[in-house]
């Protein structure tokens, strides 16, 4: 029979994957940590941390339902168009299939409790054109409806994990295509993580809803003031002009244009009233953002001396 205290966690070794591990460790469950590459570095990290490793492919639905044969809980993520690790031609299409995958898995396997992150905005495909990104998600929060999972949806924000490398950080500027003036919501991967292992701690309470999560709200100029600070050095912000992004992907200028004109609705206070103690942008720099920050920066810099 299952047992509560297994949580099968897919895309273990990316940032929601790593933080929902570890907050599931925290709380005493046994954690199956699933990964296409069990010999990686992120990997061994997270055996060491007392996660067991399991080799699966969310492209292999018998992968995926074997390593999660006998678990009570599952947490699936998928990565987007663009995410770090991604091959150059994965598609919006493969999410979706990956998504499907894994819910078909969890299915097969008799899982008690699905935890599945979208994106904040994924359910508004009635009101309004989305980027593609997130209409990948809803596809995939659809799968999951119509197989009757016993399934909570998490939907957050953009990341603040995001400013930390080569997506935001460009030439000594922290530079995107959003507008500099426009407020943009954000929260800390971590809090995802957290927010997980609660959902799975209170399955009666959490079964059924679909939450989004946001942590702060800042523009980018405030961003890159507030980085600037904690470094203790200038960081200006530079938008790039959305008709550059188009030149290279439509989709991607159409994800950006849609931030500055609607832009995420996620209920902060909600978020705090659900997780106390979620992270503020400032916090978030003093606990981890700033250093990974400074360590990117002088990657960078040390990269352009040896060019």
């Amino acid at each position: 029979m299952p047992t509560q205290k297994t949580v099968v966690v897919v895309g273990a070794t990316g940032l929601q994957g790593r933080a929902v591990v570890h907050h599931l460790l925290r709380d005493g469950r046994h954690v199956r940590a699933l990964t296409r590459d069990p010999n990686g570095v992120q990997a061994a990290a997270l055996a060491q941390a007392g996660a067991q490793v399991v080799r699966a492919r969310m492209e292999d639905v018998d992968s995926l339902a074997a390593a999660a044969e006998g678990a009570w809980g599952l947490f699936s993520v998928q990565p987007t168009v663009g995410s770090p690790g991604t091959a150059p031609d994965f598609t919006a299409e493969d999410e979706v299939t990956w998504g499907i995958n894994v819910a078909e898995a969890a299915r097969a396997a008799g899982i008690g409790h699905f935890v599945f992150t979208s994106v904040a905005g994924a359910d508004r495909h009635r009101e309004e054109k989305l980027p593609v990104n997130l209409v990948a998600k809803w596809r995939i929060e659809q799968h999951i409806a119509a197989l009757g999972l016993p399934a909570t949806i998490l939907r957050p924000v953009s990341f603040m994990d995001n400013f930390t490398g080569g997506y935001a950080l460009r030439n000594g500027n922290l530079s995107t295509g959003l507008a500099p003036d426009i407020s943009q919501q954000i929260i800390a991967v971590d809090d995802v993580g957290a927010v997980t292992a609660l959902a799975f701690s209170r399955p009666k309470e959490w079964i059924g809803r679909a939450v989004s999560l946001a942590g702060d709200e800042l523009t980018p100029v405030e961003i890159a003031a507030a980085i600037g600070k904690a470094l203790g050095i200038p960081l200006p912000y530079i938008q790039i002009p959305i008709d550059a992004i188009r030149a290279l992907s439509e989709d991607f200028a159409y994800a950006n244009e849609w931030l500055n004109e609607r832009g995420y609705r996620a209920d902060i206070p909600a978020t705090r009233r659900i997780h106390p103690g979620v992270t503020d942008f400032r916090t978030w720099l003093e606990s981890t953002g700033a250093a990974r920050i400074a360590a990117f920066l002088d990657a960078e810099r040390t990269a352009g001396q040896d060019a």
